[in-house]
């Protein structure tokens, strides 16, 4: 009789309301053969390592993810609670959104397109992938048994590109439009919370900013911002029996690349103390505020920061953030760590199996990533309990020394 490790089984009963009872059994034997199998992450390989190749009605395990109705939204907002209290019971709630690609091949695959590969490009090659892209919100939480900072997905959508749509005659969603319904599914599961969201300038769209400021309870945004963007001071107050339509803005303000080179500019220094994986670094930034603005596009209030580095070691970059109470060293804190998300989208693909899985059907295309990325934070939650009752081993090579764990340590943790 297949049995759940008491670890496990706790973290799975927050779950059972979700499935009804034909479905939810299936369920926990593919979630308990996905973190124990190697490798490739299909359903045959989850059976064999639990020892049920011989199960003469494998089609229904096929149909948890190809048929069975269950919500993988309410599966979402039921691992963010279980993620919220244990790494963020209190304070600041960050957020990093970035996408993913995840390479598939096939004609039945309508989903698919041609994207860059983030992932494996770099600043000299730009490399191009067939495949999938979804994007994905991530609790952005300091771990202690593993001194960083770990991304942990909780909800994953597809985003299919405008060649999957225009035969379909439907109109295409941007990663912007995408990114809006999800930060107001987080904001609707998470009312009372501050929601502090931070990503790439793919997302820096005044449409998006201002979405999220209108919000009841806004959610702040940081991301990058163009050097050359219209800068605007914000409008004069109305004069009383003042005709005509209010101002949008106020007077054009200096564009952050001539600030950046501008004699009379004033640097101020600031110790970054993790910046992204190197350690402490120094840097230096000037700050402001105004409105950025484009005709027909909504206004957007913002606080600007100018970061460089006295070293020249990288090159000077422009953060926005949507509070313009915010100082500068928050700001800086809360952008750097979104080079986790990288990191969580490789590990995902190194020990998890993504890419790795033939699903062929829409529907459960449209499951299996989602639940692939999740099993990284499940993962994350159960060395956590781990790491409570004692320190985690960490696996070491004669090439390789690691003075802290890592996913791999901590898949490890669930396989004992």
């Amino acid at each position: 009789m297949f049995t759940l490790p008491p670890d496990v089984f706790t973290l799975l009963m927050q779950f059972v309301p979700l499935f009804s009872p034909r479905v939810w059994r299936p369920m926990a034997m593919l979630f308990t053969g996905a973190l124990l199998t190697p490798g490739r992450r299909i359903v045959t390989n989850a059976l064999r390592i639990l020892g049920d190749q011989d199960e003469p009605h494998f089609q229904n395990f096929h149909r948890v993810l190809n048929r069975a109705s269950w919500s993988s939204r309410q599966a979402a907002e039921v691992l963010l609670r279980q993620l919220i209290r244990v790494f963020a019971p209190r304070g600041v709630v960050l957020l990093g959104i970035d996408e993913h690609l995840e390479r598939r091949a096939g004609e039945q695959i309508a989903a698919r397109g041609i994207y860059r590969d983030a992932a494996r490009s770099s600043k000299a090659y730009l490399t191009k992938a067939s495949g999938l892209r979804g994007v994905s919100p991530m609790l952005l939480t300091p771990l202690g048994w593993a001194g960083r900072v770990w991304a942990l997905p909780f909800l994953t959508v597809l985003a299919p590109s405008e060649r999957y749509h225009q035969p379909r005659q439907q109109r295409q969603k941007a990663l912007a439009d995408h990114a809006r319904q999800m930060l107001r599914q987080v904001r609707r599961w998470l009312p009372n919370r501050e929601l502090v969201v931070v990503a790439d300038s793919s997302y820096a769209v005044l449409a998006l900013l201002a979405a999220c400021q209108r919000l009841r309870h806004a959610v702040i945004c940081v991301t990058r911002l163009r050097l050359d963007a219209a800068l605007y001071a914000p409008a004069a107050p109305r004069e009383p029996g003042q005709r005509g339509r209010p101002r949008c803005k106020g007077a054009r303000l200096p564009a952050l690349a001539s600030v950046l080179t501008a004699p009379e500019t004033v640097w101020t220094r600031l110790s970054v103390a993790r910046w992204y994986s190197e350690g402490p670094r120094e840097v230096e930034y000037v700050t402001g505020s105004a409105v950025w603005y484009r005709s027909g596009e909504a206004v957007v209030p913002l606080r600007w920061v100018l970061v460089r580095d006295p070293a020249r070691r990288f090159a000077p970059q422009a953060l926005l953030c949507t509070d313009l109470n915010r100082q500068p060293a928050e700001i800086l804190a809360w952008f750097v760590q979104r080079w986790q998300l990288e990191v969580t989208f490789e590990e995902a693909r190194a020990h998890l199996g993504i890419e790795t899985q033939r699903q062929w059907n829409a529907l459960a295309i449209q499951r299996t990533t989602p639940v692939l990325l999740g099993l990284f934070s499940v993962v994350t939650l159960l060395a956590d309990r781990q790491a409570q009752r004692g320190p985690l081993a960490v696996r070491q090579a004669a090439w390789y020394r690691k003075r802290t764990p890592t996913f791999a340590d901590a898949l490890v943790v669930c396989h004992r």
